[in-house]
């Protein structure tokens, strides 16, 4: 099971292409709404989620996690202690996480980008404590899917696919949307 994190004021691309991607792999894709289940985009964009994060279970069908950049949407997850837990629970277990352009910033703070190739949305490089910055637009090291921005969120998600199923998974649903790359 994957859990999406969907706040208010999220990047509607940065969650829906990913979602779209993995969902295309037969993977099984939770939205997860912050406080309610339904949320609204940076661009007021409703979205009716799958489940409310009082719902959430961190147990071992959990297979990822995704943060969405945006704003507020970003600060909204940050601040949410489901998010924060889910963070926890991932690095302590060994299962990969997924942020896109300003949500490295979450687990730049947190200190676990320390080391690690890692890249987000331009400005929010000073959050990415200790990281290595990369000149790659999606980037994987470790257990840390970062990426820059909305524009590279098929991107994203093929990556988070590929991490998950596999180079030949990815590279499936990439030719089934006549993804070039």
């Amino acid at each position: 099971m994957i859990y999406v994190f969907l706040a208010d004021g999220f990047e509607e691309t940065e969650a829906i292409a990913p979602i779209d991607m993995m969902r295309r792999a037969g993977l099984d894709v939770v939205t997860v709404g912050i406080k309610n289940d339904g949320v609204k985009s940076s661009h007021g964009v409703p979205v009716l989620c799958d489940i409310t994060d009082m719902q959430v279970e961190l147990d071992e069908r959990l297979q990822l996690i995704v943060l969405p950049g945006g704003m507020p949407g970003t600060l909204n997850l940050e601040a949410n202690p489901v998010v924060q837990s889910a963070i926890d629970y991932c690095v302590e277990h060994n299962i990969p996480i997924g942020a896109i352009c300003a949500a490295p910033s979450i687990l730049g703070k947190k200190g676990l980008l320390a080391g690690k190739e890692a890249i987000c949305f331009p400005g929010f490089e000073k959050f990415l404590t200790d990281a290595k910055l990369s000149d790659k637009k999606v980037v994987t090291d470790g257990i840390f899917t970062t990426a820059a921005g909305a524009g590279v969120a098929v991107e994203f998600g093929l990556e988070l696919v590929k991490v998950l199923k596999g180079k030949e998974e990815s590279d499936s649903v990439r030719a089934a949307i006549q993804c070039v790359s």
